[in-house]
């Protein structure tokens, strides 16, 4: 059987085959533990790691020395959030975030609740944006960080990461966000943006899972935070244990590919958004887009509902296609998506489905794609939906 056509982008990338070319060696040569300072098989590790900091440093607007490295954003969201909570806990009590966000920050902030955190979860509105003077209003004199994604991975929606860093940055709070859909996707420059703390993960940029890192701005103002792994000391006391090192020259190598095609990848990978989202258009009647269009939305990103189609059959139907279905509202299904209750979208009726589209989609892939889809969508239609 022929492999389904993959559009979930979102959910994870293909490893790039430059970044395990680059991994290979160490497995297996360049073995070493870089903590075994006393031998040349520590040493080449160690010049691997170092690269590899470098390299993700640059993508990001950073300095070598300001990047940690973790398991993923998971990981590196749960560090940056609790990290801060832990040694800021005598200069407030408040903290806030986004309805939006990915569940390892929203879950994150819950926990903190619970230990008596006071959590505000600012909403959106219908295109996923937060409302900068409604941050700025929430902001007290008991705040100590807000957290904002850079993207959003079910939607697209890129917040405006400069803007909320100005706010932050003018009422003397610290500001994280989970950057994982947009690190190699988007331009970031933490510095110039006013981040302090930024998660990101290699999986999500054509990379290898289980490596991840943190950035952590370490001047204007140096960041401090408690460590939330203890036994050992390694990256420089923020998170130990053993050093990923073949994952890490991956999530290096899969940044420098990144970057150095920053552009033209987004170009592509827009076009091939467009072109499907004309083609679902002009096969279908009712194309509702969730979130924004235009340079404010990730280029590989499309989320469409169609009204009055059943989602779980749709699911069904297009078991050809390895999509991310997320539907507002299908017989069967669990709770509506937190995204689209966020957006109002969950109030319609119908199939949403999120198309993810990455370096290795088609042409004819997306024409193929969009044609299944059509039919299908034509043939479930009719068929009532059950709220």
């Amino acid at each position: 059987m022929a492999k389904p056509i993959y559009l979930d982008y979102h959910a994870t990338t293909p490893v790039d085959r430059r970044v395990l070319d680059a991994m290979l060696p160490y497995f297996t040569e360049r073995f070493g533990n870089p903590a075994s300072r006393q031998h040349s098989y520590g040493w080449d590790a160690q010049k691997g790691v170092d690269t590899a900091r470098a390299q993700v440093a640059a993508l990001i607007g950073a300095t070598p020395g300001e990047i940690v490295f973790t398991s993923g954003a998971s990981e590196s969201n749960n560090l940056a959030i609790k990290g801060i909570a832990s040694c800021l806990r005598d200069k407030g009590d408040h903290l806030i975030t986004v309805a939006t966000e990915h569940r390892s920050v929203l879950d994150t902030f819950k926990k903190l609740g619970q230990e008596g955190w006071r959590v505000t979860f600012l909403p959106v509105d219908r295109e996923g944006f937060i409302d900068l003077d409604q941050l700025r209003a929430t902001i007290t004199n008991r705040t100590v960080l807000v957290s904002a994604m850079t993207a959003n991975n079910e939607i697209g929606t890129v917040q405006p990461l400069g803007e909320i860093g100005a706010v932050t940055s003018e009422r003397g709070v610290l500001f994280h966000t989970d950057a994982a859909q947009a690190v190699g996707k988007v331009p970031i420059d933490v510095h110039a943006m006013n981040v302090d703390l930024l998660s990101l993960t290699g999986h999500k940029y054509y990379g290898p899972k289980g490596a991840g890192a943190l950035f952590i701005r370490r001047r204007k103002p140096r960041i401090e935070l408690a460590c939330q792994i203890e036994g050992g000391g390694h990256e420089n006391g923020f998170r130990s244990g053993t050093l990923n090192v073949p994952g890490i020259v991956g999530l290096g190598a899969a940044a420098e590919i990144c970057r150095s095609g920053l552009d033209s990848e987004r170009q592509k990978l827009g076009a091939l958004r467009d072109r499907l989202l004309s083609l679902l258009k002009s096969g279908i009647d009712n194309v509702h887009v969730n979130g924004p269009l235009g340079d404010r939305r990730l280029s590989h990103n499309l989320h469409v509902t169609f009204p009055g189609v059943d989602g779980e059959r749709l699911l069904m139907a297009i078991g050809d296609l390895a999509v991310s279905t997320g539907s507002a509202c299908s017989s069967g299904s669990g709770a509506a998506s937190h995204v689209l209750e966020a957006i109002g979208a969950a109030a319609v009726p119908g199939a949403s489905v999120r198309f993810g589209i990455g370096r290795m989609t088609t042409d004819e892939e997306i024409d193929t794609a969009a044609a299944r889809v059509v039919k299908v969508v034509h043939s479930l239609g009719s068929k009532p939906v059950t709220a």
